[in-house]
């Protein structure tokens, strides 16, 4: 077993004993082919909360000062994550993403970019849309609430493939990735409104 999913198990355990940890949606996740998951971000639990909701692997784009961290920046590169310079175009972030999505594999964004401070969804950045309309991936919508204390629940909310055809053209305008990134989170937004009730 590989150490990915060794702490995957682990890190689910603990969240089934110390909160209420609840997924709903896991069948929207296809089981092979390029994926993009896109969530809300309210903590730094997110992360391992995403990967402990599907069976797939998750690689994530993390923050570079992570991996500035001894033994955590190691382990960050040894499950899969990779780093991306905020508040910038980080070519090379952007060139590792596609070619997660080009080995049919999972990628997890978080639009936001930042961790939301009130738990209200943020505005999202335009990283995520250029990634939705420039590969082949199914988008997913995920949404995550919880207060992240012990015994209280976490909920996942996970939605259909988006569909983003209809936004797909040879040459996409900065107006254009900010139209189907705010339409990416109104989905987000409706996951968290299902989770709500």
């Amino acid at each position: 077993m590989n150490l990915y999913r060794t702490l995957r198990r682990i890190v689910r355990i603990y969240f089934q004993l110390f909160f209420r940890f609840r997924v709903k949606g896991e069948e929207n996740i296809p089981s092979s082919g390029p994926v993009i998951l896109i969530a809300n971000h309210i903590s730094n639990y997110d992360p391992p909360v995403l990967a402990c909701a599907i069976q797939r692997q998750v690689h994530f784009m993390a923050k570079e000062e992570l991996f500035s961290i001894p033994i955590l920046g190691a382990l960050l590169l040894k499950i899969g994550a990779f780093p991306v310079k905020r508040g910038g175009n980080d070519r090379k972030a952007i060139k590792q993403a596609f070619q997660v999505l080009n080995e049919n594999r999972v990628l997890g964004i978080f639009p936001e970019g930042t961790r939301s401070k009130t738990g209200k969804l943020g505005k999202g950045m335009p990283g995520a849309a250029l990634f939705a309309i420039k590969s082949d991936a199914k988008v997913i919508p995920v949404g995550i609430q919880s207060r992240y204390k012990w015994f209280q629940p976490i909920n996942v909310n996970i939605g259909s493939p988006i569909s983003l055809d209809s936004y797909k053209q040879e040459k996409v305008r900065t107006e254009d990735l900010e139209e189907i990134v705010d339409f990416l989170m109104m989905q987000i937004q409706k996951q968290l409104n299902e989770i709500k009730g």
